[in-house]
């Protein structure tokens, strides 16, 4: 499983469950796609962790980096219903910082 994470702040003006409503209803219509396995959004607790980090994270699970490239080059588009709902998150937040991980040790390693 790999794992696409994202960090986010607000954006000024924006509100907490609208940015939540707009990332469930985005990743579901990835999801419905096939092109994303599931996901979860978390906000930092008591203000723990790092200043560079944001108070969000969203976390995208794929089956692999295939299905994720499937969901960037769905998204690459610019076009459409799924840009409308690409819109409703990132004009809702600022700061946006993203990594890459993986489930370890990988399903072929050799011990």
């Amino acid at each position: 499983m790999n794992t696409y994470a994202i960090w986010v702040n607000l954006a000024p003006g924006a509100k907490d469950l609208e940015l939540v409503a707009a990332v469930n209803a985005y990743l579901g219509a990835l999801q419905k796609e096939g092109t994303v396995e599931s996901w979860s959004i978390q906000r930092r607790q008591f203000g723990f962790g790092p200043a560079e980090l944001g108070e969000f994270m969203i976390q995208i699970r794929t089956q692999n980096l295939t299905q994720l490239e499937a969901a960037f080059t769905h998204a690459a588009r610019r076009s459409g219903e799924l840009e409308r709902m690409h819109v409703e998150v990132y004009s809702r937040v600022q700061d946006f910082r993203s990594g890459l991980y993986r489930d370890f040790p990988d399903a072929v390693r050799v011990s």
